[in-house]
């Protein structure tokens, strides 16, 4: 091979090496602010699901650990989202399994702490809401809040909770009927459509 073709072949290889490491470092940079930007909302999940301050902090915390530690797992930066609800989840099950908590998680019902707030002037509304999530199982807890609270489809709750989507789509249907009849008879005047789904609580 001529000299200068297996210089420009060197050339060609060493800008190749260039574009993917800025990219590769661009990617992290990304992934790492999303990461960042995500913490309140994956605080938010986790007390949904524990309604225990501590716990849903150290949950978080060892979401966020594992997520920086394993980006290369994640394929799809688009899919970082879900990504990184499903170790939220993951880490809960990991909780519960080192507890040796053999029960199914539709027969988990979450403990019934003081909300993170403590807040004396907590909307009536708000806390009644809090309160009838407290009372469903586990299960549905975490479909109900992920698809209410967090607005993820269908197929996103399946990929996060790893279960299929008719399960989701049960124990959604489960859990909101719950929760109407629960709301509905602490405020009668409650328009069903807003009963039967999760507001927005922070």
């Amino acid at each position: 091979m001529p000299r200068r073709l297996t210089q420009a072949t060197q050339v060609l290889g060493d800008m190749r090496m260039a574009v993917s490491s800025i990219f590769n470092m661009n990617r992290r940079n990304a992934l790492r602010k999303l990461v960042c930007n995500s913490r309140d909302r994956l605080y938010r999940m986790a007390f949904a699901w524990t309604h225990n301050p501590h716990l849903a902090d150290d949950l978080v915390q060892q979401t966020i650990l594992k997520a920086l530690n394993n980006q290369r797992q994640l394929k799809d930066l688009a899919a970082a989202e879900a990504w990184l609800f499903r170790i939220l989840s993951n880490c809960l099950k990991d909780h519960y399994r080192a507890k040796r908590e053999t029960v199914s998680p539709d027969d988990v019902v979450l403990s019934d702490d003081r909300t993170p707030e403590q807040a004396a002037e907590e909307q009536l509304l708000a806390e009644t809401v809090r309160q009838a999530v407290k009372s469903l199982p586990l299960a549905q807890c975490q479909v109900v809040t992920l698809v209410d609270l967090e607005g993820f489809a269908y197929a996103s709750v399946a990929e996060i909770l790893e279960i299929p989507v008719g399960t989701v789509m049960s124990r959604l249907c489960r859990g909101r009927r719950a929760l109407r009849e629960l709301l509905i008879n602490v405020q009668p005047q409650m328009e069903p459509r807003r009963a039967g789904n999760l507001m927005r609580v922070k």
